[in-house]
């Protein structure tokens, strides 16, 4: 499934060598105002009829500005983009030459993304995630944030943190579907160019608006 989404979408940077993942969570929403990296993203479904469970990588860079704005561009093994421009969320398909455009404030909701681009800081994400500190593994720390609304499409999305720079994001959705990505070359509060966050449809591609 090449449309792995605004669900997956997210993040990056920031904590204390020691501190536990709500701490390190905490520390990132009040320090890192921006940020880049690239990311390995694999996506595994709940195996059907007894055949094995199949993941699926894709590679790519990301880069946020809060509040509220985002892009991932993946390049492989498909090119596809996503953007938030802080109103609206872009998400284009190269191969199909299609673009799916909706209201941001619709599509993100108790989602990753609004985990890492948009709240100011602990308070404001528990309006819409319990949060907590989840075990240690894999040599991170961790928080698992589980949203609040019944209609939410996400079970649980888990922050992994090493150091002071923010290592994995763990994501498992309603139908059991997990997508896990990992962070590299992480790059804290840099001079972002003001266009990284603006999306003109390309000429001739199908724009649909949801």
């Amino acid at each position: 499934m090449r449309k792995l989404m605004v669900g997956c979408v997210f993040a990056a940077m920031a904590c204390g060598a020691w501190a536990g993942g709500l701490d390190s969570l905490g520390t990132f929403l009040k320090s890192a105002r921006s940020g880049k990296a690239d990311f390995t993203q694999t996506v595994t479904a709940p195996p059907k009829d007894g055949q094995p469970m199949r993941a699926k990588t894709s590679t790519g860079t990301f880069e946020f500005q809060r509040p509220g704005q985002f892009r991932f561009e993946y390049r492989k093994p498909f090119a596809q983009t996503i953007v938030a421009d802080g109103k609206t969320l872009w998400l284009y398909d190269a191969d199909l030459n299609q673009v799916t455009q909706r209201p941001q404030a619709q599509a993100l909701g108790s989602t990753p993304a609004a985990l890492i681009a948009s709240a100011a800081d602990l308070r404001a994400l528990e309006a819409d995630f319990t949060l907590a500190d989840a075990p240690a593994r894999d040599g991170l720390q961790w928080v698992k944030a589980t949203p609040k609304s019944r209609d939410a499409q996400l079970q649980s999305v888990e922050i992994g943190f090493q150091g002071d720079a923010l290592a994995a994001l763990d994501i498992l959705d309603a139908f059991g579907q997990r997508s896990v990505l990992r962070f590299s070359n992480v790059q804290v509060n840099p001079s972002l160019p003001a266009g990284s966050f603006q999306f003109k449809p390309p000429a001739g591609a199908d724009v649909v608006r949801q």
